[in-house]
């Protein structure tokens, strides 16, 4: 058996997630792929896959040995890639995850620009406001917004963002803009489900504090309750680069920014690992340099960093 050959065959399995499509890639045969991951299991002694009829998923002995075959292909794509230059294009599969809207705005314009600049890689982009386990899902780079718990992770920092209340100037006009966040109490206040339920988080001469808000309107997606703001309906608290093309118009004010709670930071993270293959370690410096060009290019009412 070709071990290096069949490593190859198992990560496009696990990358295309199917025999029939990692055949292809490899332009070989459907029978041959197959006899090739029997071979390798029964070399190994494990089950790398669990097969039925409609899906083949990584074992957990699958999930380790593909980040060792991704390190030891990685070594090799980075010893020819010293010596050969025509070597050096980065290719294959990236997986890629962000927050919903914030992917939508800022991350997936700046993956189109990587493939176009980098055609022999092929991405795929994950957007979920839930937070995806890397290793799990298969995922190689993933954008955060917020603190990192996840202790298996490599995280670099890119800059911080700020948390705003906003609310449209109508609702201001008619009810009064707050002096303090504690005003808020009296307020109706649009919310989105979160860990934290029905407490903003606010700062105050060195200190943090939260405030109980209430209102009728409450959504699992914070884009209707932009929107139902930016029609009248209260007070809400968002991510910056959440109402940004609202502030920018007008339509929605920023009120209290002198409470506002410490920058939340925006990190890319990414699976430990000694050795990344050459396409992740582009992409994350490419994601960092299109995040820090957002950074500056922020209007000041809204910047990120401030």
């Amino acid at each position: 058996m070709d071990k290096f050959k069949a490593m190859q065959a198992f990560i496009h399995i696990a990358e295309e997630g199917s025999l029939t499509a990692a055949a292809r890639v490899m332009e070989s045969s459907l029978p041959a792929m197959v006899r090739t991951l029997a071979s390798l299991e029964s070399h190994l002694g494990v089950r790398l896959f669990n097969r039925t009829t409609r899906r083949i998923a990584l074992t957990d002995e699958g999930r380790r040995y593909l980040i060792f075959c991704e390190q030891v292909l990685a070594t090799v794509q980075e010893a020819e890639a010293s010596v050969s230059p025509q070597m050096g294009e980065p290719r294959g599969q990236l997986v890629i995850t962000a927050p919903v809207l914030f992917g939508q705005m800022y991350v997936a314009p700046a993956v189109t620009r990587f493939v176009q600049r980098y055609s022999e890689v092929s991405c795929r982009v994950m957007l979920h406001d839930r937070v995806l386990n890397l290793l799990e899902e298969g995922i190689d780079v993933g954008i955060r917004i917020g603190e990192l718990e996840d202790s298996s992770l490599i995280a670099q920092k890119v800059f911080g963002i700020r948390r705003l209340v906003v609310a449209s100037p109508d609702y201001l006009r008619k009810h009064g803009v707050p002096a303090h966040p504690r005003d808020l109490r009296s307020a109706n206040c649009v919310r989105f489900t979160a860990p934290t339920g029905p407490w903003w988080t606010f700062h105050e001469k060195g200190k943090t504090f939260t405030v109980p808000v209430t209102g009728n309107l409450e959504f699992n997606n914070a884009s209707p309750a932009v929107e139902a703001c930016v029609a009248g309906m209260g007070f809400g608290m968002f991510i910056s680069y959440q109402v940004a093309p609202y502030v920018q118009q007008k339509r929605l004010t920023v009120v209290l920014d002198s409470f506002e709670p410490p920058l939340r930071p925006v990190s890319v993270v990414y699976p430990h690992s000694r050795l990344l293959p050459a396409r992740t370690r582009i992409f994350i410096e490419w994601i960092k340099a299109e995040l820090l060009q957002l950074n500056h290019a922020a209007p000041p009412q809204l910047h990120p960093g401030r």
